[in-house]
């Protein structure tokens, strides 16, 4: 499976974006997907992550109440609505398969597989 984010862009603190990761590949719906970042001079953290049959999510304490992961069966694709946005949210947002079929998955980078190439958010204070 390949994987594709998009939806990053500029925004001022408080506001709002929505990414998507989109998915080549009709094996994406079997697996969980999840959603990282990586800020300039940071390691990559985890954000998010769904289940395959999109019943469950669970967060990073950072974003909980604030972000809302969802899919989109149908259409292949993963969703990430990001509220009340801050400025330590900036950063390079990438999207990822999880590794196998347990859930849930885990909150490492080993955890997940088929890392797509990322897209930039930028929160302004």
């Amino acid at each position: 499976v390949q994987l594709q984010a998009s939806g990053g862009g500029l925004v001022q603190a408080g506001g709002s974006l929505r990414l998507s990761c989109a998915a080549s590949g009709r094996t994406f719906s079997s697996y969980a997907t999840g959603w990282f970042r990586q800020a300039p001079g940071k390691e990559r953290e985890f954000v998010a992550a769904i289940s395959r049959s999109a019943g469950s999510t669970y967060y990073a304490d950072s974003v909980k109440g604030r972000f809302t992961v969802s899919r989109d069966v149908a259409k292949n694709t993963v969703y990430l609505q990001m509220n009340s946005l801050k400025p330590e949210d900036t950063a390079v947002y990438h999207c990822a398969v999880g590794q196998g079929f347990s859930w849930p998955v885990g909150t490492s980078e080993s955890d997940f597989g088929s890392w797509g190439r990322g897209t930039q958010v930028t929160v302004s204070s």
